[in-house]
């Protein structure tokens, strides 16, 4: 265990709790506003519900575990074809069904343990799984580096390339803080470079007219679960989303283990992963409610506590206040909406590409042997059928490919025998 500044119920002083809880605003912002832009939701919405989802989190662990909820990349395709074909009310249906996944098995835990976990979602299963999140991303991506009005522009590609080598090198050669956030100073540097390109060239690259149009104090555009003032049902929607919750539902456990080991405590025993699972299903569920993408427990949050050992409840809370604060600031909304699409591309190419990443990094830790047939196809399965975009359709039921493949992977690890 590391020395620690401050550990989890001690609070600094206001003047320093404030600055280090602006810290921890500053490391999930990027990441979190992000994903409501990439889907076309409003983004001071997904700030709300990842302070109200972070305040709710910290009751239900009795605040006792130092864990801030941001927006999950893992539902952005599935979100952006639901949102397409039957709109927000589905995705908060999906949202919800996601959270009431966690509730599930935070009670099945409570009652029958957690060892049944790692036979439904072995490493062969969750890699490949993580990865086709990434990857079936990998065209939106690079269409938004590269198209503007769905045509080739170098001035879009040029852009987009700023601000990915940004990225890259901020979170290279960055140190201590900056090295925590190098998605927000990638955004910023491809922003700024956008406006200053644009003024060189005489286009309008970036556009300041809803800046200056939108008022200081605005409420978020929520969308509370009703398609024209009436509730309707979408069981597409819940089928697709409530898989997905089982692929966040590992990275929870990676947090919550890094946190155990940076703070010298057993999460997973006090307050207990019941509660753990509990509170990230609550803020997921309160996150669909009003119309937000779903959440997710934040690395980026947990760096910052492992470069200044500052694991403080109490920083956290504030910086979620901080956020639902921001969220009412009408300027804020705007100018994270005027962000224009080439430097979404160009951050998403690098984000996508380290999720994709990611996933392979879980196999090789894990040693899978991909002599063994098992594995192999597993493996195979779910990435063809993942990234290939095989769903299944029923009359009006349809489950997209990353619930699909998860579901295809799952059931092949409990069929396939182990040896060949």
């Amino acid at each position: 265990m590391q020395e620690i500044t401050y550990d989890i119920s001690d609070m600094p002083k206001p003047g320093l709790l404030l600055g280090l809880s602006f810290q921890h605003l500053f490391a999930m912002f990027g990441s979190t506003v992000l994903v409501p832009i990439l889907v076309g939701i409003d983004p001071a919405i997904a700030l709300f519900s990842s302070g109200l989802g972070t305040l709710a989190h910290l009751t239900v662990t009795k605040y006792k575990i130092p864990a801030y909820m941001g927006s999950s990349f893992a539902y952005i395709a599935t979100m952006q074809t639901l949102l397409k074909t039957d709109g927000m009310p589905a995705v908060a249906q999906g949202a919800i069904s996601g959270g009431l996944v966690y509730l599930l098995v935070a009670l099945i835990v409570k009652f029958a343990g957690k060892d049944w976990i790692d036979k439904i979602l072995p490493p062969i299963v969750v890699g490949p799984i993580i990865m086709v999140i990434g990857l079936s991303l990998a065209t939106s991506a690079v269409n938004n580096a590269m198209l503007n009005d769905d045509k080739y522009s170098i001035t879009s590609l040029v852009v987009s390339m700023v601000t990915l080598f940004s990225v890259i090198l901020f979170s290279i050669y960055g140190k201590k803080i900056v090295a925590v956030i190098p998605i927000l100073l990638g955004l910023i540097v491809g922003y700024f470079f956008a406006v200053g390109l644009g003024f060189l060239t005489g286009q309008t690259i970036v556009d300041f007219s809803g800046v200056t149009k939108a008022s200081w104090l605005d409420i978020p555009n929520f969308h509370i679960l009703l398609a024209d003032g009436h509730f309707k049902l979408y069981p597409s929607a819940i089928l697709t989303m409530a898989p997905i919750a089982f692929v966040t539902m590992t990275e929870h456990f990676g947090h919550v283990m890094v946190l155990n080991s940076l703070t010298g405590r057993d999460f997973f025993k006090d307050p207990g992963l019941e509660r753990t699972l509990t509170g990230d299903g609550l803020a997921q569920i309160i996150a669909g409610f009003f119309g937000a993408p779903p959440v997710t427990s934040y690395g980026e949050n947990i760096g910052v506590m492992a470069l200044n050992k500052i694991f403080s409840v109490y920083v956290i809370a504030g910086a979620a206040v901080i956020a639902v604060v921001m969220s009412f600031i009408g300027k804020i909304s705007a100018l994270l909406q005027s962000i224009p699409v080439a430097v979404l591309g160009g951050v998403s190419i690098s984000l996508f590409g380290v999720i994709a990443s990611s996933g392979l990094k879980i196999l090789v830790e894990n040693k899978v042997d991909f002599d063994n047939k098992k594995n192999l196809f597993i493996a195979s399965v779910i990435l063809v059928s993942g990234i290939g975009g095989l769903m299944l359709q029923i009359a009006h039921l349809q489950i997209t490919s990353v619930a699909f493949s998860t579901l295809l992977g799952i059931i092949l690890y409990q069929i396939l025998p182990e040896k060949d």
